[in-house]
C-alpha cells in the first residue's frame, strides 16, 4: 500500500515535505509536528529538528487568524491525522515478514 492511499496523506505528505523545506508554520507541517512521535514509530522519517514547539497551540492560532470556524476546523484536521496514524500503524504493523528457516 502506497502512503498517497492512506486516509489524511494530503495533508501528512505535504507537511512532511514543508518541514524538509525548513516550512515549519504550515499547516500541514504542524499536524506532523503534532503526531511526530507516533509518525516516526510507525516507520516514518520525520525531521525533528525543525519541529515547532506547541504544534498544537500554534496551528489553532494559526487557524483563528484565517478561519471563522477555526474549533470546527481544527478538530476535523486532527481527525484527519489521527486516520492517517490509524492506517499508518495498521499497514507497518502487518507488514508480511520474511519466514525464517
Amino acid at each position: 500500500m502506497s502512503l498517497n492511499e492512506l486516509p489524511g496523506a494530503e495533508l501528512i505528505l505535504p507537511g512532511l515535505e514543508d518541514l524538509y523545506n525548513g516550512e515549519t508554520s504550515t499547516v500541514e507541517a504542524l499536524l506532523v509536528a503534532i503526531a511526530a512521535t507516533r509518525l516516526t514509530e510507525a516507520g516514518l522519517d520525520v525531521p525533528k529538528d525543525r519541529l515547532t514547539l506547541e504544534p498544537e497551540l500554534t496551528l489553532y492560532a494559526l487557524l483563528q487568524n484565517e478561519r471563522d470556524d477555526a474549533y470546527l476546523y481544527y478538530n476535523a484536521l486532527l481527525n484527519r491525522l489521527n486516520s492517517f496514524c490509524n492506517a499508518l500503524e495498521l499497514s507497518y504493523e502487518y507488514k508480511p515478514r520474511p519466514i525464517a528457516d
